[in-house]
């Protein structure tokens, strides 16, 4: 495979893995480091890549892995999982503040998931992936994600209801 030709194929989803390793890593720094490890592994594996099925999902997973070796190595301790893909522009001050401290809350619920249902919610809900692109990633059955994802979601609204409602009675 020439570099045209990997380029061709591996810059449409690049952004993609950049996002997954924001989600999983603290840092842009950190998720350019592992984006750009994914790559380089990625372009030394040039001559094998046309064997594989879906090379998006086969960079997914490789990122997932990367991000989550990061996450449990010794230099981690400074790392956590963080999203910080929301923005809108036309909010007032007030309207922000509040969806600014409900996307925090909800960052705060998300940390408490396991790993698996945080990839999940990450890919499904935030990258939009279906559940058969869910499932190469993760290595799970399509079905099961479907279960984790509605743990993970009624786990979430469960704990917002509760923080939402405290102190009203």
């Amino acid at each position: 495979m020439k570099q045209a030709e990997f380029l061709h194929t591996v810059l449409p989803f690049k952004d993609k893995l950049y996002r997954l390793a924001k989600r999983l890593l603290v840092s842009n720094e950190e998720a350019e480091d592992a984006t750009q490890e994914v790559l380089l592994k990625l372009w030394s594996k040039k001559s094998k890549i046309e064997a594989y099925n879906n090379v998006e999902a086969f960079a997914m997973t490789m990122t997932k892995n990367y991000c989550l070796d990061k996450l449990k190595s010794k230099q981690a301790s400074n790392l956590k999982l963080v999203h910080s893909n929301y923005k809108d522009e036309n909010t007032s001050l007030q309207k922000e503040v509040e969806l600014k401290d409900s996307v925090s809350i909800v960052h705060q619920i998300m940390e408490q998931l396991p790993e698996q249902q945080k990839i999940i919610i990450q890919l499904r809900d935030v990258e939009q992936y279906d559940f058969e692109e869910i499932a190469k990633v993760v290595n799970m059955n399509p079905t099961a994600i479907r279960v984790a994802l509605s743990r993970a979601r009624k786990y979430i609204r469960q704990e917002l209801i509760k923080k939402h409602n405290y102190g009203v009675s």
